[in-house]
Order: C-alpha cells, then sequence, then structure tokens
C-alpha cells in the first residue's frame, strides 16, 4: 500500500503542474471573453482542485465532453489501470489481507484487483501438457491459469476485444476496438479490405469449436453474412470480401 500511495502522489504531482501550466496559458484568452477559453478554464479548475485534495484523474466525476478538452495533457492519473498482487501459493484462491487492503483502497476507482500466485504459476507452466496443467489448477482451487485472467481483464479495461481470421497457411487473432463494426475491423487487417469492403462472412467462435469445420458450421445453420454495419463481438471468426 505504501508503494502504491507514494506512485500515486508523485503522478499526481506531475499531473498538477501540467493542469496548472494549462491554466495559465488558457487564462489569458479567458480574459479576452473568449468562451471556448472560459470553459476550459472551468474545466482545467476542476481538475486542479480534484488533484490537489490528492485524487487521481480517473475517479474525477466529469463529462466526457468535459474530459476530452484535457486530452492532450496526456494526465497519467487518468490512465486507466490494474492492480495485480503476487501472492502466495496459500493465497492463490482468495488473496490475503494485503490483496484485500488494497481492494478496499481503490474501490471507488473503477478498477481491478488480480491475485496472482507467481512462483505456483511458473511451476505450472513448466508442465508438458494442458490436461497436467488442468489437473494442478484443479488441485489448488483454480479454473484457469491466472495469465488468462490477466489478458482478459487488460483488454476489457482498455476497451479491446478480438476477432479471427483462418486461412490454409495460418490462423490470425487481430485487436480491435469495442465497437467497432465489421468495415472498420477489416481496415485492422489492410486498409484496402477496409475501402473495397463488401460482406463479412461470420461464425461464432464457440459454434465453430462445437462443429470443427466451416462446412459443418454451415450446415448445422451458423454461417452468417454480414454488411458494414455489424458490430463485431469477442472471438468472431471472419472471411472478409471485398473489391479494390
Amino acid at each position: 500500500m505504501r508503494d502504491k500511495e507514494i506512485i500515486d502522489l508523485e503522478l499526481q504531482i506531475n499531473d498538477l503542474e501540467q493542469v496548472e501550466r494549462k491554466m495559465q496559458r488558457t487564462e489569458k484568452a479567458a480574459k479576452t471573453g473568449d468562451k471556448e477559453a472560459k470553459h476550459l478554464l472551468e474545466v482545467l479548475t476542476k481538475y486542479k482542485n480534484h488533484l490537489e485534495s490528492f485524487q487521481s484523474a480517473r475517479t474525477l466525476d466529469i463529462a466526457d465532453e468535459e474530459r476530452r478538452l484535457v486530452k492532450d495533457l496526456c494526465l497519467l492519473t487518468e490512465k486507466p489501470v490494474l492492480y495485480v498482487c503476487n501472492v502466495d501459493d496459500g493465497s492463490a484462491v482468495g488473496g490475503n489481507k494485503y490483496s484485500e487492503a488494497l481492494t478496499e483502497a481503490v474501490k471507488n476507482e473503477n478498477t481491478e484487483v488480480l491475485v496472482i500466485a507467481g512462483k505456483l504459476e511458473a511451476e505450472i507452466s513448466e508442465l508438458e501438457t494442458t490436461e497436467d496443467r488442468m489437473a494442478f489448477l484443479n488441485d489448488v482451487g483454480l479454473t484457469e491459469p491466472s495469465v488468462n485472467k490477466l489478458i482478459k481483464s487488460a483488454f476489457t479495461l482498455l476497451n479491446l476485444r478480438t476477432f479471427l481470421t483462418a486461412g490454409p497457411k495460418e490462423v490470425r487473432a487481430w485487436t480491435i476496438k469495442t465497437g467497432m463494426n465489421a468495415q472498420q475491423a477489416a481496415g485492422a487487417i489492410h486498409s484496402d479490405l477496409e475501402r473495397g469492403f463488401i460482406r463479412a462472412e461470420v461464425i461464432k467462435y464457440h459454434d465453430f469449436v462445437k462443429y470443427g469445420s466451416e462446412n459443418a458450421c454451415k450446415e448445422a445453420g451458423k454461417f452468417n453474412v454480414e454488411g458494414k454495419t455489424y458490430i463485431v463481438e469477442e472471438g468472431d471468426l471472419m472471411n472478409i470480401r471485398f473489391n479494390v
């Protein structure tokens, strides 16, 4: 907890200096009657007061439109945070008093605290087969490797999701922002695919695992043709049709 408090304070001081410098520049324009400058100054004042009360910028209750006004400052305490607690093997499932104290301390930060037993995870990773790894996890009361939880939590925190493409030579995962449509997702592969987008052929991941092949999914009615406005979902297996 002490380390967290020290780091938070250092970052808050840095952000406060950024905000105060921006305020000095903005005050000149605000004094001339510039409405946008006046509004920006009001927003900056909110940030200044919040940071001076030893609170991180990400916990400031403010409208998204106002938050965008200070985006150019790249405030460090505005960035999303994920806390990872490395605990002893016996605390791998439920954590310990230290992870509980951290969870309580950050309950208002809209963040997550993950508990990982690093030594135990290292031992599990050295096992040769998936079956052995899963058996080990079950023995200690875990359902999956903690690294999987870390990846999922990081993706959620950063507002990301993954879709898949598959061909004769490779299967590949592509990372996009949550809420992107099929045409925008195609651009993650190549700009030509976005520019010449015609349609996306989509199979849900769980359907592909269940039926085992594209043809089997088609026969089961699990093969969908979607247009450019289709919102890509986590794990979608997609084939992009395009023409340029």
